[in-house]
């Protein structure tokens, strides 16, 4: 299954594209600024499902060349006009890891301590990965005196993950200037706050993702093992459909009203009612270790698109939830505005991506 968009027409030399490279799905973002707005051009998705022989929806672990050539069927059907991209990397295929680690005035004598204690908690040997770290800023009391400790942020990705991908731009005659974990792009995309914390919940496939986001930072990361072709397969099994019928009844009826008996809500909420469960454990977890309070939840992510799963989600939470909308961060045509909001959690991270791409031309 795909939906694809040609908006309006593209000036070339001023577009960039975000491809995020999903476990179940290809999502391309096509952009271009103009008068400091992001101009949106055409977007695109296609199943990985049926060139590994599976359902759409479900989750493949496909060679970069097969990746490649489904990206090539991609660019094309939506008639992407540049080669100027940045590109995900999987959450699934990182490591994240917040730690606190003692404080040095000096950067450089700060950087070697952070170098030095990131082989404590990388569990592969530093060579075989690529290390960046980020500072999670505090504020403090004006006066006092500079902390004993600092929280660090550490992110490693193995270089046979970097190499697939550089394989898969390879083989799809991109120009790539960048590789972004999936997390960061999400977070430029959909988070606006820039104080109080946020948790997001990114629904993929496969898995759910869960953290909290506090000053444009992750400050906790958490994985759950369930996602939406759990949702899937549960309506599947139940009810003797197919993955494809189940997959669009998921996204289309979810838990808004039915108009036929295909299947009861109950087989849905089955495997949301785990995600939530867990979600809330981890949102407690962070509140009463940091003494904060999480102001808002974003839904995302290919799970996100279930019709009525905020007012579900809801039921689950003293907070607010909303469904993310990457999208409005750009300029579309005002007919497409409902669709963009309704597909909008599924493009999180390819929005994020194309956006931070923009920011070379700044």
């Amino acid at each position: 299954m795909s939906f694809i968009a040609k908006l309006f027409g593209a000036k070339k030399s001023q577009s960039v594209i975000g491809v995020d490279i999903g476990s179940s799905s290809l999502k391309v973002v096509q952009l271009r600024r103009e008068r400091g707005t992001a101009i949106l051009e055409t977007y695109g998705e296609l199943a990985l499902g049926p060139y590994a022989g599976v359902g759409v929806g479900q989750a493949t672990n496909l060679p970069a060349a097969k990746i490649g050539e489904t990206l090539v069927d991609l660019l094309r059907e939506s008639t992407v006009t540049t080669k100027s991209a940045g590109v995900s990397i999987p959450f699934s295929r990182s490591l994240l890891t917040l730690v606190e680690l003692p404080h040095r005035e000096d950067a450089e004598e700060q950087k070697t301590v952070i170098e030095l204690e990131a082989r404590k908690y990388i569990p592969v040997p530093v060579s075989e990965v690529q290390l960046d770290w980020f500072i999670l800023p505090e504020a403090l009391p004006e006066g006092a005196p500079p902390p004993q400790k600092v929280k660090v942020l550490l992110v490693a990705v193995h270089n046979d993950e970097l190499a697939l991908l550089e394989n898969v731009v390879k083989a799809a005659a991109l120009e790539a200037s960048f590789y972004e974990i999936e997390i960061f792009s999400t977070i430029r995309a959909v988070v606006d706050e820039p104080v109080k914390p946020v948790l997001v919940l990114d629904i993929g496939a496969s898995a759910t993702k869960v953290y909290v986001v506090e000053r444009g930072v992750v400050a906790l990361s958490h994985n759950i093992p369930e996602g939406g072709q759990d949702v899937t397969r549960t309506i599947s099994s139940a009810h003797n459909l197919t993955m494809e019928k189940a997959e669009t009844l998921k996204k289309e009826q979810g838990f808004g009203a039915h108009t036929d008996d295909s299947y009861t809500l109950e087989t849905i909420q089955l495997v949301f009612s785990r995600i939530f469960e867990e979600a809330k454990r981890a949102l407690t977890q962070y509140e009463t270790a940091h003494e904060k309070t999480v102001s808002e939840i974003i839904l995302t992510g290919g799970g996100g698109v279930t019709k009525e799963l905020a007012k579900y989600a809801q039921s689950f939470f003293s907070i607010d939830v909303k469904i993310a909308d990457p999208f409005g961060k750009t300029q579309a045509p005002a007919f497409m505005r409902q669709v963009l909001q309704d597909i909008g959690p599924e493009f999180a991270v390819s929005v994020g991506l194309a956006l931070r791409k923009l920011e070379e031309f700044s």
